[in-house]
């Protein structure tokens, strides 16, 4: 039988092209059953991994420092993984099928208060640190649409509006949903694009909106470069990145009174409780709204 990298190799290329999962997806497994094969060994023979061994695996991610949640994510691509295998009868069971997840610390989405994001978004216009309007652009988008940073990377200048106010997305299942541009964002890639297109060869055609300086599409990596770029700003006191500005879009929605399950379709959420996580109620809302309502709030 083959080894361990051969089978994971031939288990990606089952996921891609008969179950149609996501490129994201499939670089997200093949990192995980990397660190199984790191393991393990390349050559191991599968039927000699063991719970037990597994078990073994998952407490040395966690000696070396791992997240809870990096470790779920690891467990879940390695179940699918042997579940595949099992399929096949190349094992006589699933070991890892009777290994639960761990358990997650409850964490408040970390987000930006308006006027931190009012900040950020000018930064590129304060001080242009790589590329001013292109980055102007990607953090009007981010904030306004609550997109992923898969989306961005992803998102065609075909699947724009005419009028640039909303776009249609490609999210986790292959599912597609409409987004929003705001008249900031608007403005904002509409003077880019001037910019973009000057970037592009003639030869070359490439239709995703965000390119970096050479005129090639922007990586996900390359988006999470640029954002982080702009941490720890005047005004900006987080650490930040794609995903904190889409907990701030989902956020300043809910903080305005935008109906859950809207937010839901918003951002993409297959489930409701994934979005319950923002609403969270800040100090200062709880502190306003109880000196409105209480009877000695003292502030009628």
């Amino acid at each position: 039988m083959a080894g361990l990298l051969e089978l994971t190799e031939e288990f990606l290329t089952y996921m891609y092209g008969v179950k149609g999962v996501s490129v994201n997806t499939v670089t997200s497994y093949r990192h995980d059953l990397k660190l199984l094969c790191d393991y393990f060994g390349q050559d191991a023979d599968i039927n000699a991994i063991t719970t037990f061994n597994l078990q073994t695996c998952i407490a040395s991610l966690s000696s070396q420092k791992y997240e809870a949640s990096s470790i779920n994510r690891f467990l879940a691509a390695v179940r699918k993984f042997f579940a595949y295998c099992y399929r096949l009868e190349y094992i006589p069971a699933n070991p890892a099928l009777s290994i639960k997840t761990l358990k997650l610390p409850k964490k408040v989405p970390r987000f930006l208060f308006p006027a931190e994001t009012d900040e950020l978004c000018s930064q590129p216009e304060k001080k242009p640190l790589l590329w001013e309007k292109r980055d102007k652009a990607l953090l009007e988008c981010f904030y306004s649409t609550g997109c992923r940073v898969g989306e961005m990377a992803t998102l065609k200048l075909k699947d724009i509006a005419p009028d640039y106010k909303s776009a249609v997305v490609l999210g986790k299942g292959s599912k597609e949903r409409r987004v929003f541009f705001e008249k900031d964002a608007v403005k904002a890639v509409l003077e880019y694009l001037p910019e973009r297109n000057k970037r592009i060869p003639a030869e070359r055609k490439v239709e995703e909106l965000f390119i970096n300086q050479a005129g090639k599409p922007l990586t996900i990596r390359g988006i999470r470069y640029i954002v982080s770029r702009y941490s720890g700003v005047e005004g900006t006191n987080h650490h930040i990145s794609p995903h904190a500005l889409r907990h701030t879009f989902a956020t300043a929605m809910l903080s305005n009174g935008a109906d859950i399950r809207v937010v839901q379709e918003m951002l993409g959420h297959e489930s409701i409780s994934t979005t319950q996580r923002y609403t969270h109620v800040t100090t200062a809302q709880l502190i306003k709204t109880y000196n409105q309502a209480h009877p000695h709030g003292g502030t009628k």
